[in-house]
């Protein structure tokens, strides 16, 4: 199901859109660690989702599952 990834990588997006004016406020060494940490995660998220999204990969078991269900229940 597009719709649950699609919802997930909105998700992200709003989730960088609230913490990008607090990056630049970082003042030390730790802080800029813990950023360039979460940036990376949010690569992470957003790439993973965009290849599921994509059809570049197969969905998640746990969508997979309803799909099939979907397909049984239609026939």
């Amino acid at each position: 199901m597009p719709m649950y990834t699609l919802l997930r990588l909105v998700f992200a997006a709003f989730l960088l859109y609230v913490a990008w004016p607090i990056i630049p406020l970082a003042s030390t060494r730790i802080a800029q660690i813990f950023w360039l940490a979460w940036l990376a995660f949010f690569t992470l998220v957003v790439g993973g989702n965009l290849a599921t999204f994509l059809r570049m990969v197969s969905p998640p078991v746990m969508e997979q599952k309803s799909e099939a269900r979907g397909r049984e229940r239609s026939r």
